[in-house]
């Protein structure tokens, strides 16, 4: 429920500072790989910590959380999948300019449509058909996807990227079947309650992937703690506040402004890493998150 009085510019800036939050963890993120941690290291520290951090709050609020079994089955449906998530989109920023991957993973509403459509028997609106030629497009120019922007050609392009953007598409494809689980499997339960049982499960499902690969791998070197620390709180932070103070504002119709995270990540990631892309890619990623926004703020 709207807070009354509360104005509408209120809740667009909290959105704008969730995805400016959410951008810099990636960027985070990125400085931490470049500095010895590896990938499941960094999914648990920020998983566990976020859990710990909702916890507290689910418990100081006194939440209740009472689950029907279908709701518990469903929870952990989800936190595996988001743990595959996290896996993999952080696997694409370890691999792509941090914007790039965002902005590949951000074509999910295109993957919930899919999953509702196959599970649910949902038929997609037209507006997501409209959508997608057009992010397909955008991602086409901000991919460079023919390398002519960085020169490679598209073989070389695609021998340089093709793995992070086949980590980003999966993780892409695991998040909207998250959500569309989350919908129709666990809709009713607290948004905090969720947000503590899911990121529990990744946490495991990340500390079990660093088993896999000999354990965990701290920073090297003070940048990389910075890195580790800065993913873990800017996360933990975006996350609370998503579920915490958005709801309250009543601003909820409105999330697809989060879709601008890309551009944050953009802008970060070139002052702090001196990652840049061409202009070409700047106009396909601008082309890829005017139409998600579209997408979420249109009438329905």
């Amino acid at each position: 429920m709207a807070v009354k009085g509360r104005p509408v510019a209120v809740g667009f800036v909290v959105l704008l500072l969730i995805a400016l939050l959410m951008a810099s963890n990636h960027v985070a993120a990125r400085l931490a790989f470049d500095h010895g941690v590896n990938v499941p290291t960094a999914v648990s520290f920020r998983s566990l910590g976020t859990a710990l951090v909702v916890g507290v709050l689910v418990w100081h609020q006194r939440i209740a959380h009472r689950l029907s079994g279908r709701e518990r089955r469903g929870l952990v449906a989800i936190g595996v999948l988001v743990g595959l998530q996290s896996l993999l989109l952080y696997s694409a920023v370890a691999r792509l300019p941090v914007a790039l991957a965002l902005l590949v993973f951000n074509t999910f509403p295109l993957m919930t449509a899919f999953w509702a459509r196959v599970l649910y028997g949902h038929r997609p609106q037209r507006a997501v058909l409209v959508a997608m030629p057009l992010i397909l497009c955008g991602l086409v120019l901000a991919l460079d996807v023919l390398g002519n922007a960085s020169g490679l050609g598209a073989g070389g392009q695609w021998r340089a990227m093709g793995v992070g953007v086949a980590c980003a598409l999966s993780a892409s494809a695991m998040f909207g079947l998250a959500l569309v689980l989350t919908q129709h499997e666990a809709g009713a339960v607290d948004g905090r309650v969720r947000t503590l049982i899911s990121m529990a499960v990744v946490g495991v499902v990340a500390g079990a992937a660093a088993g896999l690969q000999g354990g965990f791998a701290l920073p090297v070197g003070p940048q990389g703690w910075w890195g580790l620390g800065l993913l873990t709180v800017l996360y933990g932070t975006g996350i609370t506040l998503l579920f915490t103070v958005l709801p309250r504002l009543g601003v909820v119709g409105h999330s697809a402004i989060l879709n601008v995270e890309p551009v944050f990540a953009l802008v970060i990631a070139w002052l702090v890493l001196g990652q840049a892309v061409a202009p070409v890619q700047v106009a396909g990623a601008l082309i890829v998150v005017g139409t998600v926004i579209w997408l979420g703020t249109r009438r329905r």
